[in-house]
């Protein structure tokens, strides 16, 4: 059986992951979120210290800051909008009649000015940009938010509708590339801590189309993206559960992020995938998390 389906079967059947007709649409029993929950305090533990500024968007986000960024020039595959109903008595009528027929009701579907949230970080440029220049010793920020990627599949790990933390930091270009690698180095502590296997690789977005290949070279052979990988339905195929992205001065030149001296911010961030994290908890330590190794449970317990 495939490996990636059998694991998503497994998962069901526990109740860890709930099915709901839709590849990559799950919902999460009570013990998976209790896994994301833990990890997500041992998060704390090792960037508490840093004094970042807590935000937590929703999972939509304005659709001008959406459409600003660029995202629909190099990802379209992947967006999200959100579409509600804007006709008159007739068209209720119409849709009724379509939906009774099972034929196609969307006609009268029109874009809202609302977009699902591509990462985390996404809304939070136009809105620190807003606050004029940032103070002398930059800006580090904390995020945690729903995401959405259209990208339907039967492989657990790769969902439509996830939970990306992040940590964002902007400055000077030393100042965030060392932000970077300490972020680096502190995943693969934490990942030791719960005793998952790592390996950090350049990496890539999947940026669409022939121009993408360009843009996806470009950002290997520049070292802007690393991913620190681990196995949980492919040996061979690891799954990226941590990224470390340095974004130059793009954001900072689109947005009018500047430092406190004028001059075009920096910007980069590292993100976990929570369900991918807790997906890969779950496959190496076995489903029942009081089975898991002692040393595994006190990091996430105590």
């Amino acid at each position: 059986m495939d490996m990636q389906v059998s694991f998503l079967d497994r998962l069901f059947e526990s109740g860890l992951l709930i099915e709901t007709g839709v590849d990559g649409l799950y919902g999460r029993g009570g013990r998976f979120e209790d896994v994301i929950a833990a990890f997500e305090r041992l998060i704390d533990r090792y960037g508490a210290a840093d004094g970042a500024e807590a935000i937590r968007f929703p999972p939509g986000m304005n659709r001008a800051y959406f459409e600003k960024s660029g995202y629909m020039k190099s990802f379209p595959q992947l967006a999200g909008t959100v579409h509600s109903f804007c006709g008159n008595e007739l068209d209720h009528v119409s849709l009724l009649k379509c939906m009774d027929a099972d034929e196609d009701w969307t006609a009268e579907q029109k874009a809202t000015d609302i977009v699902l949230t591509p990462a985390a970080c996404y809304p939070l440029y136009p809105t620190i940009a807003k606050r004029g220049n940032l103070p002398e010793k930059g800006g580090l920020y904390d995020l945690q938010s729903y995401c959405f990627r259209h990208e339907p599949s039967n492989d657990p790990a790769r969902q439509q509708l996830f939970r990306m933390r992040e940590y964002v930091c902007m400055g000077s270009q030393q100042h965030v590339t060392d932000f970077r690698q300490t972020w680096m180095d502190r995943g693969v502590k934490i990942m030791a801590e719960v005793g998952l296997p790592v390996e950090i690789d350049v990496a890539n977005d999947p940026f669409f189309g022939r121009a993408g290949k360009m843009l996806a070279n470009n950002q290997r052979d520049q070292n802007l993206k690393f991913e620190l990988l681990i196995p949980i339905t492919s040996v061979s195929n690891p799954t990226a559960c941590m990224s470390f992205n340095y974004h130059q001065d793009a954001f900072g030149s689109k947005w009018g992020l500047n430092l406190a001296d004028g001059s075009v911010a920096h910007t980069a961030c590292v993100g976990f995938g929570l369900e991918r994290i807790a997906l890969a908890l779950f496959h190496h330590h076995g489903l029942d998390v009081d089975q898991w190794p002692a040393s595994v449970r006190a990091a996430l317990w105590g």
